[in-house]
Order: structure tokens, then sequence, then C-alpha cells
């Protein structure tokens, strides 16, 4: 008699990191610099293999008084989109998909756009925006055309200011052993929220 056992197979998790100063770790897909980049390197990676759950890994400036270290994105719009008076800021012309990208997850709404935040943006402000990247939106768009899905975690690493270039540079390797904890507990549990600091 043949008994057949069920075997709960480990997920299939893509991270996704724009530097290996960011996160130098084996089987880690390095895009570059800014949305192009991020676009066609996570699209050429799924034309191979397409995993369970992408995650992005990043340094991010931080636009909400108090927060740091390693934070979830929840929510990641596209801030640099801005073609008024054809369309609203974040939103590009004839373009139907969503404007506002969900990953499902708790945690902080993130601006994504291919410019380096050294200053305050009252449009940021009005969405209510509280980390700002340079890839994120590109990753989470290029997962939602392709039905995969996304998480991505980013440490805080500057404030978005006048001493934000210093400071990304000082803080740009800090996250790296938070963010690799917290992808032990995804690879257990995919659906695991953010450890506590």
């Amino acid at each position: 008699m043949v008994t057949t056992v069920a075997v709960e197979l480990m997920p299939s998790i893509l991270v996704v990191s724009a530097l290996t100063h960011e996160l130098d770790h084996p089987g880690v897909l390095f895009t570059g610099i800014g949305k192009l980049n991020a676009a066609y390197a996570l699209t050429c990676a799924l034309q191979h293999s397409t995993p369970d759950l992408v995650v992005n890994y990043g340094t991010a400036g931080g636009l909400k008084p108090g927060l740091s270290g390693l934070v979830e994105v929840a929510r990641v719009l596209q801030s640099d989109m801005n073609a008024m008076p054809l369309a609203p800021r974040g939103q590009t012309p004839e373009d139907a998909s969503p404007v506002v990208l969900s990953s499902g997850q708790p945690g902080v709404l993130c601006g994504s756009g291919d410019q380096f935040v050294t200053a305050a943006d009252p449009w940021l402000q009005e969405q209510g925006v509280e980390v700002v990247d340079m890839e994120l939106f590109a990753i989470a768009s290029v997962c939602q055309r392709e039905g995969v899905p996304w998480r991505a975690f980013k440490y805080i690493s500057d404030h978005a200011d006048r001493n934000s270039g210093a400071s990304w540079h000082a803080h740009l390797t800090n996250g790296r052993q938070i963010f690799l904890q917290q992808l032990e507990r995804l690879q257990a549990n995919p659906s695991a929220t953010l450890a506590a600091p």
C-alpha cells in the first residue's frame, strides 16, 4: 500500500533591491536606481520564472515625524508623474491603471519617483505620503500587471531634507540585518506581519 504524504512547499520569494550596497545578499535581483531600471529588470526576471511573492527592500526618506527603522509599505503612488492639466498629478494621461497600488498589508504610504527628495513637497503632504523612494511604484506596477503579489520593506535612511544625501550614505547599510530577519519570517509564513522592533 502506498501512503501519500502532503508536503508543504516553501514559498518562492523573489527579493528585489536597487543596489548591492543596500542588500549584499545572494539571490537578490538588483535593478539599479529608478523606476525605469526597476521595471525593466523585474519584467525580464518574470519572463523566466514566476515567484509566489515579490519582496522589495530598500532605503527610503521618511516624511512622517518620528518614523524610523524598518517599515512596511501598505500602498504606493507615483509621485513624479505630473502631466497637468492632462491628468491630475500622480496619474498617467490616457492610462486606466490604478494610481495607488496596494500590497494588501498594513503599513505606510510610499511616494515613488525618479527624484531624490531633499525638501518638503506640499503635494506629498496633501496625499499623506509617509516615505519616499525611487523604485517601488514600478515594481508594484509590474507585479500588478503580471498578477504576482508584492510586499515592500523600507529602511528610513534620511528625512527628505537638505541633509538627506549625507544621511543616506551614512545609513545605507543599517537596515540590512533587520530586513533579513524579516525575510526569514516571510519564508516560513508569507503573510507574516512586520516584527515589532
